[in-house]
């Protein structure tokens, strides 16, 4: 098959959702299809950054017109609010690439918890929030969904939200999991040390979605209480200086950031570390998560949707409230000063991710697919015997 991912990012393989698509497309290239790329990064160089986003499903109209021209194209695998405006123009032709909306975390769920951080006080919107990314932006996330064959979720929150608030149609809603690159599977599982030090990682950017408002200050207590314990920021896509600034100077020795770091360096990074702190607030899945656990880390995670489609309190994990500081603080402590259960949950988290090949991943969105081209035939063969 030729495969079309379109992704309103610039395609950084090292992050985000960017990341997954790629990695996907590197799955379904090793299966013998064909698989091209189209993000921002393909849109002229002299517009301006906010114009890309805001033109971009107008780009990816004119994007697969051209690849049909060329017979180039039998699935459009596009994010959320990329394909909404060739899928209306094109639902009733049944000779056409399926096209696929593909959720990397539902934005209207992500409006809200954001909505809550402004009333908290931890976040001010923009003048320009308003305008397209809390307006226009989520109606084309919807629309996308709606007119697609397939709508892809990472989770069962998004899912059942936009079936019950976005008219999406249950039967053309699935579930789907990210996965990890083989090189995370199968890593050797260290034992703790036994001079009783304790390194926690914090992997991924530092922003308000990622909880930093209450995973930090919980950070800063623990390293205060205990001084065998040390703490990596690792991706955080900021200046050093604004990690440092939410934690005492006594224990600055004890906190280490790395502001940026190429994917296939994690395992290394990760290495002698043994608690994964995941404090984030809106989470479509958690890739980041299932590679620290295949790194030997035991997760500590708030009881958002996306690490609860991972974990499983007190099996491979501890899941503690959203917006929760004390409870953050506590599990740590508890990680801490209990070793055996640090032990139990860490190889249990490790044999939780070896599931997660990209290998078997790709097969079962290939199955999705499938499902979805058989759904639409019986769809249009209904509506032809009802015309004729």
């Amino acid at each position: 098959m030729n495969i079309l991912f379109t992704c309103h990012y610039n395609f950084n393989i090292n992050a985000g959702a960017a990341g997954v698509t790629w990695r996907l497309g590197q799955e379904y290239q090793q299966l013998g299809h064909q698989v091209q790329y189209y993000s921002l990064d393909s849109l002229p160089q002299r517009l301006h950054p906010l114009a890309k986003v805001a033109a971009f499903p107008e780009f990816v109209v004119a994007r697969i017109v051209a690849l049909e021209r060329q017979q180039a194209v039998d699935i459009v695998d596009a994010s959320t609010g990329d394909g909404w405006l060739w899928a209306v123009l094109n639902q009733r032709r049944q000779q056409r690439p399926l096209i696929i909306a593909r959720c990397h975390g539902l934005e209207h769920i992500e409006h809200e918890e954001y909505l809550e951080e402004v009333e908290r006080g931890h976040l001010q919107f923009s003048w320009k929030y308003p305008l397209y990314r809390g307006s226009v932006r989520l109606w084309e996330a919807a629309a996308s969904m709606r007119y697609a064959d397939l709508a892809l979720f990472l989770n069962h929150r998004d899912r059942q939200y936009a079936i019950d608030k976005l008219g999406v149609a249950p039967e053309r809603a699935d579930i789907i999991a990210n996965g990890i690159p083989e090189t995370f599977l199968n890593l050797p599982f260290e034992p703790l040390p036994h001079d009783g030090t304790l390194r926690i990682a914090q992997v991924g950017t530092y922003i308000v979605r990622k909880g930093v408002h209450y995973g930090s200050p919980a950070l800063n207590t623990i390293l205060q209480c205990y001084p065998q314990v040390s703490v990596s920021f690792l991706g955080t896509e900021c200046p050093e200086a604004k990690v440092y600034a939410d934690f005492d100077p006594a224990v600055h020795d004890r906190i280490q950031i790395v502001p940026r770091y190429s994917h296939e360096t994690l395992p290394s990074l990760l290495k002698g570390h043994h608690i994964k702190l995941f404090p984030t607030i809106s989470e479509g899945f958690g890739v980041a998560l299932v590679e620290a656990m295949a790194c030997g880390l035991a997760p500590i995670t708030t009881a958002t949707p996306g690490p609860l489609e991972i974990v499983q309190d007190g099996q491979d994990a501890i899941v503690v409230p959203c917006r929760n500081q004390l409870a953050i603080e506590q599990a740590l402590a508890r990680l801490i000063t209990d070793r055996v259960y640090l032990e139990q949950l860490r190889y249990h988290a490790y044999e939780t991710a070896q599931t997660y090949s990209w290998g078997r991943i790709a097969q079962n969105n290939l199955a999705c697919y499938e499902k979805a081209r058989d759904l639409r035939r019986v769809n249009y063969d209904r509506v032809y015997s009802a015309t004729n």
